[in-house]
């Protein structure tokens, strides 16, 4: 009996360290990995692994302002950088929610205010990025954290249009999320930056079938829709375990190139009581 015991002990040690030893090879492979194994539950979490703190963003004339959601821990090194634009007569308030969401996988965020609340999907466009240039940049109080060559963007409404112009416009962006997109232009085929596109079902202001189906359906590069069941335009625009769920996978596996994320993506979900289509480009 005794020597069951040990054998057993010795096979779970031997398992343990085998684990590790595949963690430290990947993590050696990939030198933007960051954080824990992922899971369906932290994913769906309120917060992930990080603690977060903030600060603010004074906007520097390239935007109103914003604020900086960044990982307090720095151990692991530096982290990709997110920009996120709020949508038409909105303010940051309305999408503030992904600032600490995002920041606690492993990301720098700001969340802009636009200088007009009326601005364009292209004025907000170049805001996104000019927040993006600012918090890499030497008046940055987080620039030592962040990765200048991992940066990606966000936007809900005309903030998700301005994200697929910012994407255009700087196309070595590794990463954009537009949800619930509105934007006048339909042919993205040009575009090339990995794209996740959050639609809502019942969506009254920025339908799907005028808005988010083409721009996934013409853009050119790797690509993914999601579409909430029975949501209208503001599903985004609260905590959603699925939309957080989704949206870190995206940025982890593209900002991060960190493929353990794939698992969530490729293939995807299912219809189901929440999500009522789901396309993508993978493999």
């Amino acid at each position: 009996m005794n020597r069951i015991r040990k054998w057993a002990a010795g096979a779970v040690a031997a398992t343990l360290v085998a684990s590790g030893a595949i963690a430290t090879a990947e993590a050696a492979e990939n030198p933007y990995q960051r954080g824990p194994e992922p899971t369906v539950e932290v994913l769906e979490a309120e917060a992930g692994p990080y603690p977060v703190e903030t600060v603010d963003a004074p906007g520097d004339g390239g935007f109103a302002k914003g604020t900086v959601y960044y990982p307090a821990d720095t151990s692991e090194g530096t982290f990709g950088a997110l920009a996120v634009s709020p949508g038409f007569l909105s303010a940051q308030t309305a999408i503030a929610w992904l600032g600490p969401r995002l920041a606690s996988h492993g990301f720098v965020v700001v969340t802009i205010d636009t200088k007009t609340p009326q601005d364009s999907p292209d004025q907000r466009a170049d805001q996104l990025l000019a927040a993006l240039d600012w918090v890499v940049g030497a008046d940055s109080p987080v620039a030592d954290r962040v990765d200048p060559a991992r940066l990606g963007v966000l936007g809900h409404s005309m903030g998700g249009g301005a994200s697929l112009v910012a994407a255009q416009k700087r196309p070595e962006l590794l990463a954009t999320v537009p949800l619930t997109p509105w934007n006048m232009t339909k042919d993205w085929s040009r575009q090339r930056v990995p794209t996740l596109i959050v639609g809502g079902e019942n969506d009254a202001i920025a339908g799907v079938a005028e808005h988010a189906e083409p721009f996934y359906e013409s853009h050119g590069g790797e690509k993914a829709y999601l579409e909430m069941r029975g949501e209208d335009h503001f599903v985004v625009n609260s905590p959603t375990p699925t939309v957080g769920k989704y949206a870190v996978s995206w940025l982890k596996r593209w900002v991060d190139s960190d493929t353990r994320y794939e698992q969530f993506l490729c293939p995807g979900p299912q219809a189901d009581a929440v999500i009522s289509e789901y396309r993508d480009t993978c493999d």
